[in-house]
């Protein structure tokens, strides 16, 4: 069965190919006799009931500095009527453009498969969702006002202070017991973003490292162990951590069976999980997750295949 695929992503010339997620997906849809188109976010439109996006057929190779060749040129397609499958894969921030294409690729719904689906990523942000398992999770607050967070921060000592929609472990601050600096970082935070920040007590277990665990149509797939880099306490591998091999303890395990139902009824195919310490809950990513390569690298695991067998059988089945 040949798809053709559409990606929605940042521009693929970026694209660091060594641990790339979204051109580890194009690799393994190619390789199996998928067609693939690439456009940017900004040129989806609607008109007349029909979506449509600037793209062009690509084909890539894990080449470095050689990875992608255009085999067309840049034109409008219809994304319901010459393609079969859009990859939802630009990164964050989750902010009003995000959404807003979210709901534009929702109106393909009945033509053509979105993964994940658009719908559900908008009501699932990923520091948002994860409250549905609190249970999971670590004292958390998700708070604007500043006596809120001093409260919390007093009642902790030690606390981590986040964006509630930002990603890839930037602006992520620690703040110690003693509570220095929390009045002017809650100033920056409130003229930065308009929503609420989310506060967690500082967990030393992240010294344990912070597991990336993937979940397939709600399945167990894979997972690495990140540890923060030398003189950080992030250990996201964008910020310099760096990542081991990993299977799961008997509580991320209770944590994966809790929400793999919900996530494959949301159609969120592809979902990576964060646990720290091997038990706390703190992020359910659903927008652009990222971790398979370094899974597959430790682990000697093809995820992008389990990702596409799940595609499939979906578009199948519709």
């Amino acid at each position: 069965m040949s798809l053709r695929v559409a990606i929605q992503m940042d521009p693929i010339e970026s694209v660091r190919i060594a641990g790339d997620s979204s051109f580890a997906l194009m690799l393994s849809a190619q390789a199996r006799g998928h067609r693939l188109w690439h456009y940017d976010v900004s040129t989806l439109a609607w008109e007349e009931g029909r979506v449509t996006a600037w793209a062009r057929e690509v084909s890539v190779q894990r080449v470095e500095g050689d990875h992608f060749r255009w085999e067309s040129e840049l034109r409008r397609i219809d994304l319901g009527n010459e393609i079969d499958v859009v990859l939802m894969r630009q990164d964050p921030p989750f902010h009003l453009g995000y959404i807003s294409a979210a709901f534009l690729l929702d109106r393909l719904k009945g033509e053509t498969l979105v993964v994940n689906d658009p719908r559900e990523v908008v009501n699932a942000p990923e520091k948002m969702f994860v409250l549905d398992y609190a249970r999971f999770m670590p004292p958390t607050l998700v708070a604007r006002k500043l006596e809120d967070i001093r409260a919390f921060q007093k009642k902790h000592g030690a606390v981590v202070v986040k964006p509630l929609h930002g990603n890839g472990g930037k602006a992520i601050f620690r703040i110690d017991a003693d509570g220095t600096n929390l009045s002017a970082l809650s100033e920056v935070f409130n003229q930065t973003w308009p929503e609420p920040h989310m506060v967690q007590p500082f967990l030393p277990e992240v010294a344990e490292g912070d597991k990336r665990i993937v979940l397939v149509d709600g399945e167990f797939a894979g997972a690495i162990n990140r540890f923060p880099g030398e003189g950080e306490f992030r250990s996201n591998l964008a910020q310099g951590g760096h990542a081991e091999a990993a299977t799961l303890t008997a509580r991320e395990e209770k944590i994966c069976a809790a929400m793999g139902p919900e996530l494959k009824r949301r159609g969120l195919v592809f979902v990576g999980i964060d646990v720290i310490g091997g038990k706390w809950l703190t992020e359910i990513n659903v927008t652009s997750p990222t971790g398979i390569v370094a899974i597959d690298r430790f682990n000697g695991t093809d995820t992008g295949a389990l990702i596409w067998d799940a595609i499939e059988a979906r578009h199948a089945s519709r």
